[in-house]
């Protein structure tokens, strides 16, 4: 049998602390790997370069180069690497300006352990995914929002999509929502056609540019 190869993951942060925690919470996982640390945003681009990790964990706010400098200089670099912006702040501005640079995610700091590494697993599929305090903000705007561009969707299927973006399968959903299978994959199949889009990330990328892009 094949053995599945892990998740190559780099940490980015100014705080010793908080790269340590990192690092032992990435040691809990045998599909997620550390393969390196990084504490300025200039150093994360020297290490993307040098390391070439499938998923980097990008704190926003540091000394000198920021997170969202360093992702876009990683982004239009190397836009195979995914990038998961962190942060203490769901401030509006600061989301915007980290998915426009190239985040595919973006996390606040107090998730849990298991919300990150489905985050990472997500991410490294190109399946966006916010953390949920700022999932309900933005999917309560997005059927307003999405009236403007394409047909509204409905609340179900805004909280479909909301799961969508937080990585979940439609048989993850069907549990989650207590419905049938078959309920879900209409539900998806009725929002891709609304949004206008070909598959699941594409979905869950159109609703971070409605939200961040009005």
């Amino acid at each position: 049998m094949q053995q599945i190869q892990p998740i190559r993951v780099l940490i980015v942060d100014d705080h010793d602390m908080l790269r340590e925690g990192l690092t032992t919470f990435l040691g809990a996982y045998p599909d997620l790997e550390l393969v390196g640390e990084a504490s300025s945003g200039a150093e994360s681009i020297r290490q993307c370069q040098e390391l070439k990790p499938d998923v980097v964990l990008m704190d926003l706010i540091m000394p000198e180069m920021g997170g969202v400098a360093a992702i876009q200089v990683i982004h239009q670099a190397q836009p195979n690497i995914r990038i998961i912006a962190l942060s203490s702040f769901g401030d509006d501005d600061l989301i915007r300006a980290a998915m426009q640079a190239g985040a595919t995610s973006y996390l606040l700091k107090n998730v849990s352990a298991n919300h990150l590494a489905g985050a990472i697993r997500s991410t490294y599929s190109g399946l966006p995914t916010v953390s949920p305090e700022i999932a309900s903000k933005m999917f309560s705007e997005l059927g307003a929002r999405s009236a403007q561009h394409t047909e509204s969707l409905t609340l179900r299927e805004i909280e479909v999509l909301d799961l969508i973006a937080g990585g979940m399968t439609n048989d993850e959903i069907s549990m989650k929502l207590n419905l049938s299978k078959n309920t879900i994959k209409n539900h998806v199949s009725s929002i891709l056609s609304k949004l206008g889009v070909g598959n699941r990330t594409q979905a869950a990328n159109m609703a971070y540019r409605l939200r961040i892009n009005p």
